[in-house]
């Protein structure tokens, strides 16, 4: 897709989606790191990686790219009242399947002689 400027930004839901990942990487900072004393340029990197992941988003956005949420992703359940086969009568008509070896291709061969 081209560039398009009046595609809309999701700026809400980037800043949300950076904060659950920077609360994330905090706790996973303070649990594995917690006997070092040179953590402070981990949280650098985690406040720089903000304006980083806010402008590749943009510029993705921007292309068209639209990440699904969670909730699209569902699977949809089926309403009730959708599936014609419950709580009706009406039995669907089955095709016949076409011939294949094992059925005699429908029609009558002599069977094959055996030596």
């Amino acid at each position: 897709m081209a560039w398009d400027a009046s595609r809309p930004v999701p700026f809400k839901r980037l800043v949300k989606e950076w904060v659950v990942y920077a609360a994330i990487m905090v706790v996973v900072f303070l649990v594995l790191l917690r006997d070092s004393t040179s953590t402070g340029g981990l949280f650098i990197g985690l406040a720089v990686s903000l304006p980083l992941y806010i402008g590749l988003s943009y510029v993705m956005a921007k292309f068209g790219y639209q990440r699904k949420s969670l909730a699209e992703l569902r699977t949809p359940r089926a309403a009730p009242g959708n599936d014609p086969a419950a709580g009706s009568d009406v039995v669907g008509v089955r095709e016949r399947p076409s011939p294949t070896r094992r059925t005699s291709a429908g029609t009558n061969r002599p069977p094959r002689r055996r030596r």
